[in-house]
């Protein structure tokens, strides 16, 4: 049984108590929670690991996405890439690779991964298809249900499935061109395929399909949203509406089936639309967990676009978005290196972070005020195991001039905590 079937048997699992012990909550409001499909636990029956909770009342989570392309294809650089994200807290890793023997790095991965574990299937497919000299054109419904069963088997816990790239859907585009038109890979190449084809997508049109599989591992279904807006321009236009209109009327689809869903986000929204996106989303989507792309709320950032994406994710998360996908620096430039996942997770942890104090997340604004009474006292041990980055903060302090001493070398003796502190021993 899924966590979704448990929960409305009024079963609380093992699961639903990790969740709860993690984050601190009656389990009974978790299972409740379950049930209702405001949370969800991304977990496959065949991938072992401490249960993770994303949604509604639960701490902001992160995820991770790696992967070879197929212009770079190294393993173990995708290796330490899980590792640096594992390190600094993700709890999601995302496999998005095009390049190399996919099922032998999937499976590397996972194996690896003590946390949730995700996939976009359709890359599997067509990169099957190209490595035999095929187009996205010879793309069939078997081979990418096969490919869906495949990663489920695997122990996959979500799948990205673009579901609400429909024909009618697509049409909107077809009477509003936008600037970046379609920018979603899984979505231009179903949209072209069904051009093409005249046919429809067979991710919407044989849904219980989808959900058969989903249902007999537990895999938590991703509803993504191929036509999300490339550009601030075509933020929440027709298109992107629709589609969530169609995610909306899937998700009650999954969840009557017992599936776990949760609902993918926009990618570029100017700051004055993310608030309204996450309202309509739990509106439309009955509540479901948001998983937000970012989001980016301008265009014009290439190299710091992790920093573009932390303020839109933090704005996002604090109106109730439940799950932030990273972005590093190479974002729109090229696949990223180790040190850019680190940047990008930390980015992405700093806005969870904020939104989580916001949220009145249990333990949030308690480590922020931990925090300011170790600088009060100048503990740097301290500040160091607070720190997001704990190792970044220790280097930057020891490679200082003023390593030894007990203020830093920006203000050295003018430090105002250092001369608190020397005048309220003198009073004593």
């Amino acid at each position: 049984m899924t966590q979704l079937m448990l929960a409305r048997e009024g079963r609380i699992s093992a699961e639903m108590l990790a969740v709860s012990h993690a984050e601190g909550l009656d389990p009974e409001q978790v299972r409740e929670k379950v049930a209702d499909g405001r949370i969800v636990i991304p977990k496959n029956i065949n991938h072992h690991f401490d249960a993770i909770g994303i949604g509604e009342g639960l701490s902001t989570k992160i995820n991770v996405n790696l992967g070879t392309s197929q212009e770079h294809t190294s393993l173990d650089e995708e290796i330490k890439k899980l590792e640096i994200s594992l390190e600094l807290g993700a709890e999601s890793i995302m496999d998005l690779s095009t390049g190399g023997d996919l099922d032998s790095i999937r499976r590397e991965l996972l194996s690896r991964c003590p946390v949730i574990f995700g996939s976009v299937p359709i890359y599997d497919t067509v990169s099957e298809l190209l490595n035999a000299g095929r187009t996205i054109y010879d793309l069939t419904a078997d081979a990418l249900f096969r490919t869906i069963e495949k990663h489920a088997a695997d122990g996959v816990d979500f799948v990205t499935v673009h579901c609400g790239v429909t024909r009618k859907t697509i049409s909107h585009l077809q009477k509003k061109e936008r600037v970046a038109g379609i920018v979603s890979r899984g979505g231009s190449i179903l949209a072209a395929w069904m051009k093409n084809s005249g046919q429809e997508n067979p991710l919407f049109e044989e849904f219980d399909r989808l959900l058969d599989i989903a249902k007999r591992y537990d895999v938590t279904l991703s509803l993504g949203d191929g036509l999300r807006p490339g550009a601030i321009a075509d933020a929440s236009d027709a298109s992107q509406i629709d589609e969530l209109v169609t995610l909306g009327d899937l998700c009650e689809r999954a969840r009557r089936a017992g599936v776990q869903v949760m609902i993918e986000g926009p990618g570029h929204v100017p700051l004055d639309q993310i608030e309204a996106n996450v309202i309509l989303e739990k509106r439309v989507c009955h509540g479901a967990p948001f998983y937000v792309l970012g989001p980016l709320p301008l265009d014009i950032a290439p190299g710091y676009d992790h920093i573009a994406g932390a303020i839109g994710g933090a704005i996002a998360a604090a109106a109730g978005a439940d799950f932030l996908c990273y972005l590093t620096p190479a974002e729109h430039l090229r696949l990223p290196t180790v040190e850019d996942v680190r940047e990008g997770v930390i980015a992405s942890k700093i806005a969870a972070h904020a939104a989580d104090i916001v949220k009145g997340i249990k333990g949030a604004k308690e480590r922020d005020d931990e925090m300011s009474r170790k600088r009060k006292l100048l503990d740097w041990e301290g500040m160091f195991r607070l720190a997001l980055d704990p190792k970044k903060a220790r280097s930057m302090k020891m490679e200082s001039e003023a390593y030894a001493k007990e203020f830093c070398s920006m203000c050295g003796t003018f430090c105002s905590i250092h001369i608190s502190n020397l005048s309220e021993k003198k009073d004593k």
